[in-house]
């Protein structure tokens, strides 16, 4: 039976606890208590209580233990020090402090500051100062739990400190000996006293890394596995300022999380790290006994995953044509048995899009409308039936006598498509991927990751166990994204599909060829010789049939003629009843009295576009030159003349003659499926299907000869029939 894999026994159980989290632990170190000359870092301190306050008014039991004393007394000693010094004193500045006294005096200041904000917050705290010996004692021990108890149910927070002052250890800030040593391990031993559900150990870094955080080659560990991690991490320099540093909070996570506490470690420098923890996101290191067992904990790194999705491409070139067809199939019956789970999965991530307040084009996108899987499997059976596209001679030559040489199509080896939103893209992309022999890595965007997570279960189900399902690989998180893009030795080509920002970023960040648009700005020019019935609906259907696609129109360009004859008004009047928002270039938001845009070059998604006014065809180009994004526009016109000047004078990936721009797309134009429209110049253009995930290889056949300075060649380049 199919599991959800968000629900408790899914992919994201690891974080799914959080849900029954009521006592909440938070430990927060020197370096984020303090800046970085010693001074409190009062905006941080803050932040971290107006978290608390929000969490202590949700029902929850919050428990503070806090640095910082020892490093705030020496500041505040240093600067008494030297006011009161003289002048010998200041030319001899070389002096060291007492630790004890150090804690004696940041102690009460600290408690201070804690006691004010948290007053301005409306929120009760009390302070409680701790040694090492106290813990030997059986009676001080219930004595705390008790205090604590009644404290908690009175929405009190107790602030917890070690008493540094007063502790009897040989060297406190080296003599690692006793029941604790530090606030990390002081913290871990208080969780378990007091049975928390949580432990958050707040750090200057985002959590523990595989190496030092400085190092560009070290990645975050969302989830710490003991038997994996323990001997493969590198750790840094100690804290700043304090005495723990990340070894430290390593130590007593691990202490606290294998006798049953589940331990956090992530920043104390965000404004909402602690609310974002008990939301169960994936921010920050996690330590749980449990760890061990899931099924995520077996985490395949970047290169890895894109090293599998080749070994599999392989095996599937080298699979007979009818075997990669039968895949083909099986995929499309494993999506119409499973339409009932895929909807339910869709249903869902709909309704969290909602509930978030994401826009309409956005939520239009992500549902899988009703015939969506019929229309899905139609596609595929089309692409099923294609002729195979992988090792088909397009070229044969004969060098020489007996020398023959063929240029033959070939996969492209491994891609990697990020996309936004839409779940059906998975489904066209992974079965153009096995249609075209490539190895795939898919990255969704986290608004549809229900349905991505089972129609990725789905397919994969149907790839044969001597191909491998680590064909397709599903990227879990975008944490990932930056080091798939450093892989050009693995990763063939890249193609985003979703935001300008989204194509942007990755073309920024990566030596990998990218194939995509940034920009969907189509446009409809209506000339004056335009029929008016053809001209209504061509503009009705462009607009209004799927406002949210990247072939929607965009800006409508009239003809300054029309303006006089009725048509413009018409064409006007059918999008307005349609329920399309308006807006106007210069001369159009003057004469038909609607907002003026902001600019022509934006793309809506949504039931709105842009209306100008131009004076000729000519007009028309250079408006789609400067404004438009290359990917597609119409001219509706009954001159033929003027329509081959914009046909032939457009440059951008797809150019109609009276027709709609929503034609332009892979199912459309008879290519089964398609990956994205790409508006580049280079390899592909247009909607992409099967043909633009190959490339070509050549194939040389003699019979023992050698070059040796071409003496004993006689060429002969003769093209041969194929």
């Amino acid at each position: 039976m199919w599991t959800s894999p968000f629900s408790e026994n899914g992919m994201e159980f690891e974080r799914g606890f959080m849900k029954t989290v009521k006592r909440v632990f938070v430990k927060v170190g020197t370096a984020v208590v303090t800046r970085a000359d010693g001074r409190l870092a009062v905006g941080r301190l803050g932040a971290l209580c107006e978290q608390l306050k929000e969490l202590n008014s949700q029902g929850y039991e919050i428990v503070l233990v806090t640095s910082g004393a020892v490093g705030l007394g020496r500041q505040r000693l240093r600067y008494r020090k030297l006011v009161n010094s003289s002048l010998a004193d200041l030319q001899n500045p070389q002096y060291e402090l007492d630790g004890k006294a150090c804690a004696a005096v940041g102690q009460s200041s600290l408690m201070a500051l804690y006691d004010t904000l948290f007053s301005q917050l409306d929120v009760s705290s009390s302070q409680h100062l701790v040694t090492d010996n106290d813990f030997r004692n059986g009676s001080f021990r219930k004595q705390l739990s008790e205090t604590v108890k009644s404290l908690l149910a009175l929405k009190v927070i107790p602030i917890f400190n070690e008493n540094d002052a007063v502790s009897t250890r040989r060297a406190p800030y080296e003599d690692s000996s006793g029941i604790f040593w530090d606030n990390d391990s002081l913290a871990g031993l208080l969780a378990l006293e007091l049975q928390a559900d949580l432990l958050v150990l707040l750090s200057d870094v985002e959590g523990l890394y595989s190496g030092p955080p400085s190092d560009p080659n070290s990645k975050l560990i969302h989830t710490y596995i003991k038997e994996k991690h323990q001997g493969e991490i590198t750790f840094g320099d100690k804290s700043r300022l304090g005495r723990g540093g990340m070894t430290a909070k390593v130590n007593a996570a691990v202490c606290a999380a294998y006798a049953g506490i589940p331990v956090v470690i992530t920043s104390g420098y965000g404004t909402d790290s602690i609310i974002k923890v008990l939301q169960g996101k994936r921010i920050g290191t996690l330590f749980h006994q449990d760890a061990h067992l899931w099924t995520s904990v077996k985490e395949v790194g970047a290169r890895e995953m894109a090293v599998a999705a080749r070994e599999c491409s392989r095996r599937l070139q080298a699979m007979h044509s009818d075997d990669r067809r039968k895949i083909l199939l099986d995929v499309v019956d494993a999506l119409e048995a499973n339409e009932s789970l895929i909807k339910v999965e869709n249903e869902a991530d709909v309704a969290a899009a909602q509930d978030a307040g994401y826009g309409k084009s956005l939520v239009a996108r992500l549902a899988l409308k009703p015939g969506k899987i019929a229309s899905l499997a139609k596609s595929i059976r089309v692409l099923a039936e294609m002729e195979d596209p992988i090792g088909q001679v397009l070229k044969k030559t004969e060098l020489a006598d007996g020398l023959i040489l063929e240029k033959t199509s070939s996969p492209l080896g491994v891609l990697l498509i990020v996309f936004e939103s839409r779940p059906d893209a998975l489904v066209q992309i992974a079965s153009l991927a096995i249609r075209s022999g490539n190895g795939l890595l898919l990255k969704g965007g986290k608004e549809a990751k229900r349905s991505n997570a089972i129609l990725h279960k789905v397919i994969t189900s149907a790839i044969p166990k001597n191909i491998g399902d680590k064909l397709i690989g599903l990227v879990a998180s975008r944490e990932d994204i930056p080091d798939l893009l450093k892989l050009d030795d693995v990763i063939d080509l890249v193609i985003p599909r979703g935001s300008n920002k989204l194509v942007s970023q990755i073309k920024e960040s990566t030596k990998i060829p990218v194939l995509g648009h940034a920009d969907g700005i189509c446009h409809v020019y209506v000339d004056k010789s335009a029929k008016a019935d053809m001209a209504k609906r061509i503009v009705l259907d462009a607009k209004t049939d799927y406002p949210a696609a990247c072939n929607a129109m965009e800006t409508l360009l009239v003809h300054k003629d029309l303006s006089s004859t009725g048509l413009l008004n018409e064409i006007i009047m059918g999008l307005q009843n349609e329920g399309v928002i308006l807006y106007g270039g210069p001369r159009a938001s003057s004469l038909l009295n609607i907002p003026e845009a902001h600019s022509f070059h934006h793309e809506y998604n949504s039931m709105a576009c842009t209306v100008e006014i131009v004076d000729d065809v000519q007009a028309a180009i250079d408006h789609i030159h400067q404004h438009g994004s290359s990917h597609t526009d119409c001219i509706v016109t009954e001159n033929h003349e003027v329509a081959e000047i914009f046909l032939n004078g457009v440059d951008s990936a797809a150019v109609f003659h009276n027709a709609s721009t929503r034609f332009c797309d892979g199912a459309r134009f008879g290519l089964g499926a398609e990956v994205g429209i790409s508006t580049s110049r280079i390899h592909a253009r247009g909607p992409v299907g099967v043909e633009g995930l190959l490339t070509t290889r050549w194939l040389l056949r003699g019979s023992g000869q050698v070059v040796d300075g071409d003496k004993g060649v006689v060429y002969s380049h003769r093209n041969l029939a194929l």
